[in-house]
């Protein structure tokens, strides 16, 4: 699986392991076009052998979708018909503060932006795959 924190400048991007337990980030894409964007995505998930994309969708605590996940549906929906893979949607609300405290209590400086990126789309991934493996899958591609 390949996961997605699609912002306005980068996308995150992470995967995870063979067994489906681990998620790590990968890199961040510096947004260009769609076309560009969906182009490099397809090279990373055919080196990489993707069967699905997670894609990082914030709602507020009414499970409201925010004028940014909104954005980020449309993104998704225009990737999917360029890779045919599922996509699925995963509450990302603090995914990006998340991935800003681990990195900058780490051993390395979170300097770069693209850091951030990319591991907010890895806890993006693990908390999917942890929810995934507890049998406590609740997506929100419905909402």
């Amino acid at each position: 699986m390949l996961a997605l924190d699609v912002g306005e400048k980068r996308v995150g991007v992470a995967v995870c392991d063979e067994t489906q337990t681990l998620a790590r980030p990968l890199l961040t894409l510096r947004r260009a076009s769609k076309k560009e964007d969906f182009a490099r995505l397809a090279v990373v998930c055919r080196e990489h052998a993707i069967e699905k994309v997670i894609v990082g969708a914030a709602q507020d605590t009414a499970r409201r979708r925010r004028p940014q996940a909104q954005r980020v549906r449309r993104y998704a929906a225009e990737l999917q018909a360029a890779l045919s893979l599922p996509i699925e949607f995963w509450d990302e609300r603090y995914s990006s503060v998340d991935a800003q405290e681990r990195l900058a209590s780490s051993s390395r400086k979170a300097r770069a932006k693209g850091d951030i990126d990319s591991a907010a789309a890895a806890i993006i991934l693990q908390e999917y795959l942890d929810a995934m493996n507890n049998d406590q899958l609740t997506m929100i591609n419905a909402r």
